[in-house]
Parts: structure tokens; sequence; C-alpha cells
């Protein structure tokens, strides 16, 4: 007994239904060999080739999969599908008390969890009316916490950027340096990311006492490792031969497609809304706006790279400058009745937390256990606040329906917008260049697809 395979009846398709005891003159043998590709019909010249890159790639800044459609090796159109890291956070963040909405959003944007937190804080904040009472102790070091962020944000780009193309020192350096930054959060917030920090109102808690020193420390050393990226990059000709001329994004292309941060202004356009739509009382500190008029993957380096400096400038004025006080607003309904501080477990396990919660009236422990488990009401309205992340503009559009809860949050991710200018800055580009053109963009898959 015997069994062999037949070709369906269309001759497109197998039948592969078993089948037994055929008899010799309808079964049928197929020997299939290579060709050599001068033999190929001429149309073949002409046919395009389908490509997955993603979304395991390690040259895609995370879980992104582009279809890429090619013309021998040059891209002839580029379709970006996301989602492969979708958590749910805008909808998870509706089911819960406004203040552990912070721990939602704190994961979206995973390389710069602070600028979530301080769009989310600040949107319930226009709400409830109390944006001109947060202490502005909490207000400078909002803004030391998150300049120092925006510079472990680029310092991850560049370092992911340069391995991509083959710098590996780059990369060993570049993350290097992110460590003191993320050694200093961890100091001040107990983690590395997710930290959780900023809360409406003001902050979870005061700096420690050597945080000034901590900080001292990153102002000194870090402007000497800019300068050393630069001597290795800035003019190196493998470098520059990858970057330049690749990724363009022009200033038109830019405002169609809604592109802001370094992106908006490698073309061009001096858009920065510490200076349009200033926050956090950032407009007292002197800063400039980086530019260049290049529109591609390498005038977005010599953008990251100045406004790592100009993140300093700042840092320092802040720190020069930073106030004492609070670092929550007066107001019992919102701010906790204890000062939250760092134990084993995290932020506020506290032997002298515990104690403080404990050892006032009933009443007190009953009210602190309310604003913990169903927390506070916030009036209805609907408000949309923007904060300059290192990616651009990060915008939290919340409306609240008068509860305890958020009726609704939507996040505008500069990610997400980037991740739509694909098709245009790949157009043209070899394979090859894809990796330097998607990598200037610097997405940050989390906050596309949240």
């Amino acid at each position: 007994m015997s069994e062999t395979r037949t070709p369906a009846a269309s001759g497109a398709e197998w039948d592969d239904t078993p089948k037994r005891d055929l008899p010799d003159e309808i079964r049928h043998e197929y020997t299939v060999v290579g060709g050599e590709w001068e033999e190929l019909p001429d149309a073949v010249d002409d046919d395009l080739m389908v490509i997955n890159m993603g979304p395991q790639h390690p040259s895609t800044h995370g879980v992104l999969r582009l279809i890429l459609t090619l013309d021998g090796e040059t891209v002839v159109h580029t379709e970006p599908v996301i989602g492969y890291l979708h958590t749910g956070i805008e909808k998870n963040a509706e089911y819960r008390p406004w203040v552990q909405g912070v721990t939602f959003v704190t994961r979206m944007d995973y390389l710069s969890p602070l600028f979530n937190e301080l769009g989310y804080c600040l949107a319930v904040e226009k709400l409830l009316g109390i944006e001109d009472d947060v202490p502005e102790r909490a207000q400078a070091l909002r803004v030391i916490t998150t300049e120092l962020l925006r510079i472990s944000s680029h310092l991850v780009w560049l370092a992911t950027s340069g391995m991509e193309l083959g710098a590996v020192s780059v990369m060993l350096y570049g993350f290097r340096e992110r460590e003191g930054i993320l050694d200093v959060l961890e100091h001040v917030t107990g983690l590395r990311m997710n930290h959780a920090y900023v809360r409406p109102g003001g902050l979870s808690m005061d700096v420690p006492d050597d945080f000034r020193d901590r900080v001292e420390v990153l102002l000194k050393e870090m402007p000497d490792r800019i300068d050393e990226f630069e001597r290795l990059l800035t003019d190196n000709p493998i470098w520059v031969e990858r970057n330049k001329g690749i990724g363009i994004l022009t200033a038109e292309q830019c405002l169609d497609y809604g592109a802001t941060g370094p992106v908006l202004r490698s073309a061009g356009i001096p858009h920065d809304l510490r200076k349009v739509e200033p926050y956090c009382n950032i407009e007292q500190y002197d800063f400039n706006v980086i530019t260049t008029d290049t529109c591609d993957a390498y005038g977005r380096f010599l953008v990251r790279m100045q406004e790592m400096r100009e993140s300093l400038k700042i840092v320092r004025q802040a720190l020069d400058t930073l106030p004492g006080g609070p670092v929550m607003v007066a107001d019992r309904k919102i701010a906790m009745p204890a000062q939250l501080g760092l134990g084993p477990d995290g932020i506020g396990n506290t032997k002298d937390y515990v104690s403080k919660i404990m050892g006032q009236s009933m009443e007190a422990l009953i009210h602190h256990f309310k604003l913990v488990t169903e927390g506070f009401t916030v009036p209805e309205g609907t408000v949309y606040v923007p904060v300059e992340s290192p990616r651009g503009e990060l915008g939290y559009h919340v409306t609240s329906s008068g509860t305890n809860k958020p009726y609704r949050i939507r996040v505008r991710d500069p990610s997400f917008i980037h991740i739509g200018t694909i098709p245009a800055v790949t157009r043209g580009l070899l394979i090859a260049d894809v990796i330097a053109a998607v990598a200037s963009l610097d997405p940050v898959m989390g906050g596309v697809d949240r």
C-alpha cells in the first residue's frame, strides 16, 4: 500500500488527502531544481519584494514591525505596524482614583517616566484649580528631575543609535553616563524607572539631604562626557556618512505630520513648549532652543547633543535657586496627612511615616485611609496640558465627570506621531539606511502602544 500527493484540479494548490493504491498511470512525480538568474524572465526585473523588519529586530527601538516594499535594496514603501506592546494604560487609569493614575502613566514612555507623571499631574491640578498653589520648591524639583531625565533619555538614544550603526564604544559610554543620572533618581524616588514621584499638588516627598551634592557631581562630570561624545562622532566620517542626508523630513512635512521636539527643531523651527507654554516656572531659567536646518538624521543628532548642554544649564540655575519649604499643597483634602519617605519597599513604607499616621487621632487615621483608598474628587471639566518631553509634545487630554476617578484620559504621545512619518523618512533609502532614519526619530514603543 502506498500514499501519493496529487495536484488539485486547478493546478494552483495541492490536495493533501492521502490517495492509496493508485494505478501507475495517474501518479505524478515532480522534480524541482534551481535555475540560473540570467534565465529568469525579464519581467522579474520589474517585480517588487515585500519583507518584514521586526518586531523582534534589535534596531527598531522596541517591538516595532516595518513592512518594507523593496525594489532591489531600495525602499519603495514602508508600512509601520504597532500594537505589540499594548498595555491599555489609558483605560486602566480611568478605573483608578486620580492619584493612582500616576503609577499607570509613568509606564508609558519608559525612558522619560517623570514627564508622563508631570503632564498628567499638571492636568489634574488644572482641573482642581490649584496650579498656582503648588509650592515653589516642588516646581523647582520637578524641573531639575525632568531635565536630568531628558539628558538620560538622549543618552539612551545616542547609545542605541550608535550601537545600531556600529559605534559600540558610544553605546558603552552612553549607558555608563546614564547610570549616574539613574542613581540620583533612584536615591530620590526609590526606583530607577517608573518613579511615581510627581503627584497632584506637588511631589510624594522631599529630596534627601545629600541631593544637592549628588547633582553637583553630575553637573561637574557631564560636560566633559558630552565633549567626548562629540569628539567621537561629530566629524567621524562613518557617522557623518551614515546620517547626513538620511531620513529627510522638511519643515513643511513636519508641520503636516504634527512632528515636534528634536525632529521639528532639526528642520529649523524653534518650537519648544518650555518657551511657548512654560510650566513649573521654567520660564525663569535662561536656556536656548537648539535648531538646525539639515532636516536629516545628522541634524537630529546635533540638536540632541546641544539640548543636553541646555538641560545642564537649567539644572544648574534651578539648583542654585532651589527654595525651601514644603513640596505638597497645604490642602489636606488632596495632600497626604503625613510626609512620605523611602523605606525598604519603596515610597511610603518608613517607620516614621507609619508612626505618624498611627500616632495621630482616630479622625486623622480615618481621613488618611479614605484618602488612600478612595482618593479625592475632581470638578467636572476637560483640559489639555502639554509638556516638552525628550521626544516632543507630550499632551494630556483629561476629562473629569466630578468623581474620584477620571472619565477619560487621552495622551498625545510624540513617538506615536513620529511613527506616522516613517513612510516619508524611509522612502528611497537603502535597507541599511532605514535603521538610521528610524533611530533618528527616537520612538519609544511604550508610548506608542500604551
